[in-house]
């Protein structure tokens, strides 16, 4: 393999992991993507940042003990335009999962990548992240997306959260000055952004029940774990300690708990915690599979989650374009089972997206054209 070295000249370019759900990238770990497919690096939803094109990556990225990327060259990589997307590359489709029946109703598709749904607690639009960019969706009528003003906060990737009053929205967006994630919030119908997270990187996953905390994944000194920080602003407060990813970090509605995912046991799967970090509890035992991102219901009875197959992937990665299954289990614990297959991953359920019924989930299957 190419070794890699640092920037010296004009034909290399500064790449930072902007991948929202990193690894476990110890020293001498390498990552790389399907070569085949595109992906556009442009933004903040997208697997990686570039700092001037889209482009498709070949390469592999390797990571120092403290996290700083190095800087490779873009060997046998295309340069992609902005006609990518209209070239029908990749077709998203932002469905509606009845968990009672099965099935499945197709809310729009779309002649690029979409990301993330999340539905509001009144339950009358969707929201979804598209190239930096937040958009609302009625789940029922055909009228087109409508843009949401986020202001300067244009790189937006695919971790936003409502609040439970459905009044404000927090955002992850990466700064132009250093392209790392920090929080944001702003309220619902536009304006803006409101630092939360001097600190990066910072991915946000959950807000508390009653308004006062956020949850979010960070990097600090070279580790990624769970933290909370008032939503007002104020010291962080770290909750997990293990090696390795501890990711997802969402609140169940009584607000007591913390549902998250870690690959502190080998494989990547689905844990909770009391809110303040105490009684740290594996509610999964899956050996074939690598389970990410749980998501509790309104009602509190059931999470559902997505998972990977064991060997498709590295268990601290969650990446798109694999085969991957959703799956339901019920919140006091229990054996899951599989809702539905389908071609998804980075991008599918990475927020909660739980109607308020408590008896169907927003999610985004893709079709590599």
């Amino acid at each position: 393999m190419t070794s890699h070295t640092p920037l010296d000249t004009d034909n290399w370019q500064y790449v930072d992991n902007y991948f929202k759900n990193p690894g476990d990238y110890s020293y001498d770990k390498h990552y790389a993507f399907d070569h085949h497919y595109r992906f556009s690096l442009k933004k903040a939803c997208s697997d990686y940042v570039v700092s001037n094109k889209k482009c498709i990556l070949r390469r592999f990225i390797k990571y120092d003990m403290n996290m700083k990327p190095y800087l490779i060259p873009f060997f046998a990589t295309v340069a992609l335009t902005a006609t990518a997307q209209q070239k029908n590359e990749i077709t998203s489709v932002l469905e509606i999962l009845d968990v009672t029946n099965g099935n499945r109703t197709v809310v729009k598709e779309f002649p690029y990548r979409i990301e993330a749904p999340n539905w509001t607690p009144d339950g009358q639009w969707l929201l979804y992240n598209n190239d930096g960019k937040l958009y609302r969706l009625s789940p029922t009528s055909p009228a087109e997306p409508e843009l949401i003003n986020t202001g300067f906060a244009q790189n937006c990737n695919n971790d936003h959260v409502l609040s439970a009053d459905g009044q404000q929205i927090a955002i992850s967006h990466g700064t132009k000055e250093d392209y790392k994630s920090r929080i944001y919030t702003l309220p619902i119908t536009g304006g803006t952004p409101r630092l939360i997270t001097p600190m990066a990187p910072s991915y946000l996953h959950g807000w508390s029940p009653d308004g006062k905390e956020l949850a979010y994944c960070a990097e600090r000194n070279g580790n990624y774990d769970v933290y909370t920080i008032p939503a007002e602003g104020g010291e962080e407060t770290r909750l997990t300690t293990a090696e390795g990813l501890d990711d997802g970090p969402e609140y169940s509605p009584c607000g007591q708990y913390i549902w998250f995912n870690s690959v502190r046991t080998g494989l990547m799967q689905v844990w909770h915690m009391k809110a303040d970090g105490s009684e740290q509890t594996q509610m999964t035992f899956d050996e074939t599979r690598n389970s990410w991102f749980p998501h509790i219901s309104p009602d509190g009875k059931s999470v559902v989650f997505i998972t990977y197959y064991k060997g498709d992937l590295e268990p601290g990665e969650h990446l798109a374009n694999k085969n991957v299954e959703l799956r339901l289990m019920p919140a006091n614990g229990g054996e899951p089972k599989t809702l539905l297959k389908l071609f998804g991953g980075q991008g599918t359920i990475n927020v909660n997206s739980w109607a308020p019924d408590s008896k169907r989930i927003a999610f985004v299957s893709y079709r590599i054209n």
